[in-house]
């Protein structure tokens, strides 16, 4: 078996400035109902960038057709040349089908870092919003912030166990808010925009990551700056659309309705 990722992740990886390495799954575990934690090892600490960043991943859709899913960097370990990502499975797409089915010496395309958000280092504090789906994206981040400084975490979830912790440098004051989404659409901001409706913004300049559902980030920007922040003090990205599958890049079709 070839050691060399496809002629095609190496002219894309060219095109966009990133890498393109073939790495080998290294372990596999059901975190939550929601969500699998997969370790790759291979080229690591290059693939997996910054907080921040996501990797894409080259998979075969049901028909079996090649197509590129992203997936946020979770955590980096350099010394075993492994990265984690955490992949939601309440749905059948490519990666959630992949996810449950690999198993260590696997090996699977990728290209990275990808991704334009990184954390804002001159912000006081640092609000982070939307479903799991963002939810290894959001503590990445937030274990990369300079302390004293706080992070607050408001993001909605489908079962009790998908309510995942992470440890924390001392000196970060933390909020966790968890909101159980009742079976309402995954559309349907109103369990994200109750959140935030109960949390007061903390005094200073912050700054807002909104990971998730294509409409439901639309809305919290505007529920956002409604309240105060600057257009750029909101960093949001939607990860996916409800009722449709990503296009082959990996992202949702952002056309409008």
């Amino acid at each position: 078996m070839t050691r060399e990722p496809d002629d095609s992740s190496k002219q894309l990886a060219q095109r966009v400035g990133a890498t393109a390495s073939l790495c080998e799954v290294a372990s596999t575990e059901q975190l939550s109902t929601s969500i699998y934690q997969v370790a790759l090892r291979g080229n690591a600490a290059t693939l997996a960038g910054t907080p921040g960043n996501d990797v894409m991943i080259r998979l075969e859709d049901a028909k079996g057709r090649h197509v590129r899913r992203r997936y946020s960097v979770r955590d980096l370990d350099v010394a075993a040349d492994e990265f984690t990502l955490w992949i939601t499975i309440d749905h059948e797409g490519p990666g959630s089908v992949w996810v449950k089915k690999a198993q260590p010496g696997d090996l699977v395309d990728v290209i990275g870092p990808r991704g334009k958000i990184p954390l804002d280092p001159s912000a006081d504090w640092h609000l982070f919003v939307g479903d799991a789906s963002g939810l290894a994206a959001f503590y990445r981040m937030a274990q990369s912030i300079e302390v004293p400084s706080r992070a607050i975490f408001i993001v909605e979830i489908d079962a009790d166990d998908d309510a995942l912790s992470a440890p924390f440098d001392e000196g970060l004051d933390v909020t966790g808010i968890f909101i159980d989404r009742q079976q309402r659409s995954t559309s349907d901001p109103l369990g994200l925009l109750r959140g935030l409706a109960a949390f007061a913004l903390p005094p200073g300049a912050g700054h807002a990551y909104l990971f998730g559902e294509f409409h439901v980030m639309r809305v919290l920007q505007s529920s956002l700056l409604d309240r105060g922040l600057e257009p750029e003090q909101i960093s949001h990205k939607a990860f996916w659309r409800s009722g449709q599958s990503n296009a082959e890049h990996g992202e949702p079709d952002k056309l409008e309705d």
